[in-house]
């Protein structure tokens, strides 16, 4: 009897794939649609950071570049953890085990609402 080949990729790969069974593939691909989703978002908030770190006179130095700082460090921050909520999801589904909660979720939420009246007040006090 032949050993199975060795599954592609680093250490992570193989703990993953050593875990539970394979789940259906369309869990598997819906969780990786979700990663991506959130990959665009971390990059739509990096590209909000560079904006308002571009935006000239409509904001002050030291609040434009709070504010880029700010967008551009949670792009960082969601592109990071979006890795982290995929793997855990996928460990879940091999496991067959209940879905962890999206720990991303109240990050953007309250981060996004404080950075948007943050630039509105910024906004309306430069009128």
């Amino acid at each position: 009897m032949t050993a199975p080949p060795d599954p592609p990729g680093g250490r992570w790969t193989d703990r993953l794939l050593a875990e539970g069974t394979d789940p259906d593939p369309r869990f598997s691909l819906a969780n990786e649609r979700t990663f991506l989703a959130w990959i665009r978002t971390s990059l739509a908030l990096i590209a909000g950071g560079i904006g308002a770190a571009l935006s000239g006179d409509l904001l002050d130095a030291p609040l434009r570049g709070g504010l880029a700082i700010g967008f551009s460090a949670t792009g960082a921050l969601v592109a990071a953890l979006a890795f982290r909520r995929w793997l855990r999801t996928e460990r879940a589904l091999r496991r067959a085990e209940t879905l962890p909660p999206p720990a991303l979720a109240p990050i953007m939420s309250y981060g996004l609402a404080i950075g948007a009246l943050t630039l509105l007040a910024a906004i309306l006090a430069t009128r």
